[in-house]
């Protein structure tokens, strides 16, 4: 059928029945990323099978790791750079409907990753069967880049599976299991991975019908009322969630959707439009840098081999313990040392429930628990190949325990600790292997907070340095090797933003209104209500530590509440009143008049000490630094991280407002040293160490 036809991304085969097989198979890379190479090979297949007419036809990949996992973003870039992303956006979406329209069955058979534009190829496809395990996900992931479908996935999944079901899915970018979407209607059956293409060929000999009550209720929901009845709720309900000025690719999907009509070549043209431009909004360019610098944390480390089985944790506290609970779940074997099983016996029961919740089958969980073990003597740090020190941040206590622990260790084991904020200079004195010692600074909640802090100091071998890059890919955290000083990077540049509000605090602004202006500048949660949920004690204690050094005072108030027992969310008191775990946020006086800088006390302060440590060398490059402080405290993503912040408002008028803010307030807000770093002045080079999304 072929003849004459040659593929470098694409195998085609024709049984005997001449159903037609199409692989996807991207030449020179690991995952099918769908460029515009993939795309042209593709429109000449389907030019050849509208001829042609076979009885049918199944489009499955080749790889390993998944069916597709998107669009080639670093094309994308270059098509934003070069103000061609309609143009591009159109032409794959002819491509998808001219597949679309072929008159005979197509079957996408999905396994692994199926992600953005390789959904929307599957969505363009008749009938999907996917692989019934855990590995297969299925997502249009977009608007985490500041965008949204642009090949039809806007157009065709609300006519699929009903746009009650479809916006949240784009809303979101949350990935569907094969279940899941066997559920929704979005695949027509599951099979077991062994058997996929068998029962892709089932398929289309014998193709379901979706039940007429699903089918009512899907066009139900698009009819012209629908939309103009549901897209207002929708906005509302997004518009509590975002802010449409920091995030406007939800509103702009919400409307896509409300404006498309019954015809499918409309639909396309405003969905094309709209990604467009988006393309051009800060918000999307910020987003798809994050992207980069994100893979380039999971890229940190190389191929270096960790050699890392059996990890020992000494203090089974909240950090502690969460930190084995979660080396256990990813498959690592994990003692658990403190002194007594009273402090540890509550660490294996919050290990428990966060199996529970991850991991759905008894197999798997008991598993998990077996895999993570009391150790009360302390017996398993013979056998480690990792300790990780957590206990309570005292450097005295630290270095009295390495003394203790060290000449027990094996001969190429690694002492990492998780302090937070304590110089490892100050850490590695008297150690008998300095260069097998490094931080590891998890944050807390462990299982949701990302990033992990690889913390050096300058006896530290660069072959260790790589191997807890690598456990920190294997555990899945993004790690980011920092420099040994005070507060290393996240904590440093936090602390200044804390204890500024603190003090906006005692000074009579309400919590909820500081929290409302960090939100409206796009944290995601407030400085009263994270300093809640951090805990007071632990605010304190890092603050004490960090203060001298960063020039600062810890506030008034603090120390009486901690008296009182008041240490945020864990005791249910803080700063705020906590129930069912939400902080209760008394109401503001409506004669109150906010003091008009009051966002640039709290911000400006951690954007002054991002440059400090851009100057000190915390981290390796401006990359890195927004990447850690994104990832580490979340810090608005779709402003690019503080560097980028900087650079965008532009440096000059960002030293202007700090001396404005010196000259009434003090010297903590005068600008540090770095404001002349050449990193300031340039764009910072994107990082396209990954193919798509």
């Amino acid at each position: 059928m072929f003849e004459g036809l040659r593929f470098n991304h694409w195998k085609t085969g024709e049984g005997d029945d001449g159903i037609v097989t199409l692989t996807l198979d991207r030449a020179n890379s690991s995952v099918n990323a769908i460029s515009r190479a993939v795309l042209d090979e593709l429109e000449q297949i389907v030019e050849r099978l509208a001829i042609d007419k076979p009885p049918g036809v199944i489009i499955h990949s080749a790889k390993p790791a998944g069916f597709a996992v998107g669009a080639d973003i670093k094309e994308f870039v270059e098509y934003a750079r070069h103000d061609t992303v309609r143009e591009n956006i159109e032409h794959g979406q002819r491509v998808y409907e001219s597949l679309a329209r072929l008159p005979f069955p197509t079957v996408a058979a999905v396994h692994g990753a199926c992600m953005g534009g390789g959904t929307e190829l599957i969505l363009a496809c008749r009938h999907r069967i996917a692989a019934d395990d855990d590995k297969t996900r299925i997502a249009l992931p977009e608007v985490m880049l500041g965008i949204h479908p642009g090949w039809g996935g806007t157009a065709r999944l609300p006519r699929l599976i009903g746009a009650t079901e479809a916006l949240p899915i784009m809303l979101t970018g949350k990935s569907l299991s094969a279940r899941r979407a066997l559920g929704l209607g979005m695949v027509d059956r599951v099979a077991r991975a062994d058997e996929l293409l068998a029962e892709a060929r089932l398929l289309l000999r014998h193709a379901p019908q979706h039940p007429f009550g699903r089918r009512a209720k899907a066009w139900a929901s698009n009819t012209w009322l629908a939309r103009q009845l549901l897209a207002p709720m929708m906005l509302r309900r997004t518009a509590a969630k975002v802010r449409r000025e920091h995030y406007p690719a939800p509103f702009a999907i919400i409307d896509v959707w409300k404006r498309g009509g019954s015809g499918i070549q409309q639909r396309l043209k405003i969905e094309a439009r709209s990604v467009a431009k988006l393309a051009k909004t800060p918000t999307a360019q910020n987003l798809i840098r994050i992207f980069f610098l994100q893979e380039r944390l999971k890229g940190q480390g190389g191929g270096a081999d960790h050699g890392i089985k059996h990890v020992h944790v000494v203090g089974a506290g909240v950090m502690g313990g969460d930190i084995a609970a979660w080396a256990a779940f990813k498959g690592f074997d994990v003692t658990l040392q403190d002194r007594g099983m009273t402090y540890i016996q509550p660490a294996l029961d919050r290990a428990r429930q966060l199996y529970e919740k991850k991991l759905k089958t008894p197999e798997k969980i008991e598993a998990a628990v077996r895999r993570l073990r009391a150790d009360v003597e302390g017996s398993g740090l013979a056998s480690a190949d990792l300790a990780i020190e957590a206990i309570y941040e005292n450097a005295e206590a630290k270095r009295e325990l390495y003394a203790r622990i060290e000449p027990q260790f094996q001969a190429a084991e690694i002492l990492a600790s998780n302090t937070s904020s304590i110089p490892l200079d100050e850490l590695r004195r008297n150690l008998a292997a300095p260069q097998r010692f490094l931080g590891l600074h998890f944050f807390n909640p462990v299982a949701q907070m990302p990033l992990v802090e690889v913390v050096r100091h300058d006896q530290l071998d660069p072959a260790i340095e790589k191997r807890a890059l690598s456990f920190c890919k294997a555990i899945g955290k993004l790690p980011v090797a920092v420099k040994g000083t005070p507060g290393f990077l996240v904590n440093r540049i936090l602390m200044p933003y804390l204890l500024e509000a603190m003090r906006l605090y005692s000074e009579g602004v309400p919590g909820a209104v500081l929290d409302r202006e960090a939100r409206k500048f796009g944290m995601p949660m407030g400085p009263i209500e994270l300093a809640d949920t951090v805990g007071l004690d632990v605010c304190a204690s890092v603050g004490k530590e960090l203060a001298p050094f960063l020039g600062l005072t810890v506030p008034p108030g603090l120390d009486e509440r901690l008296a009182a027992g008041k240490r945020g969310k864990k005791d249910g008191q803080g700063i705020y009143v906590w129930q069912d775990g939400k902080p209760q946020k008394p109401e503001v006086d409506k004669d109150y008049v906010m003091p008009p800088d009051l966002q640039d006390r709290m911000i400006l302060p951690m954007v002054n000490e991002a440059i400090a440590c851009l100057a000190d060398g915390v981290v390796d490059d401006a990359d890195l630094l927004d990447a850690g402080v994104i990832f580490g405290t979340g810090f608005a993503p779709f402003r690019g991280g503080p560097i980028q912040y900087a650079r965008s408002e532009g440096t000059d008028k960002l030293k202007a407002r700090l001396e404005q803010l010196a000259q009434r307030y003090g010297d903590r807000f005068r600008p540090k040293n770095g404001w002349s770093h050449p990193a300031l002045s340039q764009g910072g080079p994107d990082r396209p160490d990954a193919p798509a999304v």
